[in-house]
């Protein structure tokens, strides 16, 4: 983790280059003929202080910063608009609570884990602090339960991209509701999400999320062929959807959506999926003219 004391060791020889660039020796600078001294890192701009963050490369230099005093964290509060806890290793449940509240105007999250510690408390703490989130990364959070969603439908309804793939605690219901709320979604990644993508949920985001454009649906094995067809017919902004495992799911479903939306589809077929002729969608896609490449093989096709 990186401490207070590194903090100020870097803002004080950013200070100091900042004097040396400036030509002043004394630290005095012309401001409408007002002299107006800056002795350290502390009398710095507020915009200043947010530019020096800003190119420090590591969004832990932010967090530190914003506990050094109340000027440095209502500042961070107002000008962060997106934050990666990716970086934490340990702990990130704990640090997710204690600094939410400090960064409310947030537009971009990324909760990423490498190994899952984040739970339900935290998300809450999110949903209730960052209503203006647009972009919301919690992959891989194994731990992670329905009221996540639930609280993430009631605080950010603005929401246009969501991952949640390898969430697989997840019910359809929740999901439901979450699109019932959020339906400025454009981006959703469900890979894995085994219970919570089901045709129900499906058909729930072509009722709710018509501006979606990206879709991942990999490994949800539960999918069929209605799910995917109802979210061609209610989702015509759709261009990218990743179909990968999802065995039920047959050539003539896919093929419908290709005729109703100008999309890349990467489909994975396997024996239980082979019900139609290959031909035909070999038919369909000569017929897509936004179609650019198409890969068919006996084990999958692709259309890129």
């Amino acid at each position: 983790m990186v401490n207070a004391q590194m903090v100020s060791g870097y803002l004080d020889n950013s200070f100091n280059a900042l004097m040396v660039s400036g030509g002043g020796e004394s630290g005095q600078t012309q401001n409408g003929g007002t002299d107006t001294t800056l002795s350290g890192w502390k009398d710095l701009p507020m915009e200043l202080l947010l530019r020096i963050i800003s190119v420090a490369g590591d969004d832990r230099m932010a967090i530190v910063a914003s506990g050094v005093c109340t000027g440095w964290r209502d500042a961070l509060g107002w000008g962060a608009t997106s934050l990666s806890f990716s970086w934490c290793q340990d702990h990130m449940n704990e640090l997710v609570i204690s600094l939410a509240h400090k960064f409310t105007k947030l537009q971009v999250l990324s909760l990423r884990q490498i190994k899952p510690q984040l739970e339900d408390s935290a998300v809450e703490a999110v949903a209730n602090s960052c209503h203006d989130l647009r972009e919301l990364d919690l992959s891989r959070s194994f731990r992670l339960s329905d009221r996540s969603l639930y609280a993430l439908a009631h605080g950010c309804p603005h929401l246009t991209r969501l991952n949640i793939s390898g969430c697989s605690n997840f019910s359809d219901a929740a999901l439901i509701y979450l699109t019932s709320q959020c339906k400025n979604l454009k981006c959703l990644n469900l890979c894995g999400c085994v219970r919570a993508a089901s045709d129900r949920a499906l058909q729930a985001i072509a009722r709710n999320c018509s501006q979606l454009q990206s879709l991942n649906l990999g490994w949800c094995d539960t999918v069929t062929d209605g799910g995917v067809t109802s979210l061609a017919s209610g989702c015509p902004e759709l261009r990218a959807v990743d179909l990968c495992g999802c065995v039920l799911i047959t050539v003539a479903s896919a093929s419908f959506t290709l005729v109703h939306c100008s999309l890349r589809c990467n489909l994975h077929t396997y024996p239980r999926s082979s019900q139609v002729c290959s031909s035909k969608f070999v038919s369909v896609v000569d017929d897509v003219h936004h179609v650019r490449h198409c890969y068919l093989s006996s084990a999958s096709f692709t259309v890129l």
